[in-house]
């Protein structure tokens, strides 16, 4: 009896080791084979046009905001930021993007500030207002400026999500506002591993 037990324990194993590997289990939004957001070339706050290529061997976090977004924006970078620092030495392996959707007001040396509070090596690409609307299209985000009350003061409504791609440049993931740092860190660490 203990023989058979051990031979059907040794099969069952057997069968597993041949089973495909489980897909993982990411927290955010699994996209992977989307057809769309599958590159940008957009001037950074130096000038220099970068591509997903630039970040090859990185995971890349995209984010579409802009500087005087007063709640989303700020939180969404402090949780990439969060979740660097969670990954520990592996967090020098993530890069995030911010990608402005108020080129008018959103200077190169404001985006440089900006992104600089969340980690000297957070990015900013801002676009002409032509170039950051076909990237948008392309991402599937929307925005569009909203007057606000006084004369000549506007906000940006915006989609509040993050795109997460793999150290292969492949788009992933898609992670919801708000999700928080542990889960994206979580999604990255999974993402760093396969």
């Amino acid at each position: 009896m203990q023989r058979r037990s051990a031979l059907l324990a040794l099969g069952g194993s057997l069968l597993a080791a041949c089973a495909p590997e489980a897909k993982p289990q990411f927290k955010a939004v699994d996209i992977t084979g989307a057809d769309y957001a599958k590159n940008f070339a957009l001037p950074d706050q130096d000038g220099k046009v970068r591509t997903i290529a630039d970040f090859a061997g990185k995971v890349v976090v995209i984010f579409f905001g802009y500087t005087q977004c007063p709640d989303v924006c700020p939180t969404t970078l402090t949780e990439i930021a969060q979740a660097k620092k969670l990954l520990g030495p592996d967090g020098a392996k993530v890069q995030g993007v911010l990608i402005t959707v108020d080129p008018e007001r959103d200077t190169p040396e404001l985006l440089k500030a900006y992104v600089g509070n969340f980690g000297p090596d957070f990015i900013a690409l801002r676009g002409t207002a032509e170039q950051t609307a076909a990237v948008a299209k392309d991402f599937k985000v929307f925005f569009r400026r909203v007057e606000g009350k006084a004369p000549g003061s506007y906000f940006m409504e915006h989609t509040a999500s993050s795109y997460v791609y793999d150290p292969q440049g492949r788009l992933r993931l898609y992670a919801r506002y708000g999700s928080g740092a542990q889960a994206l860190a979580d999604d990255i660490r999974l993402l760093l591993k396969g």
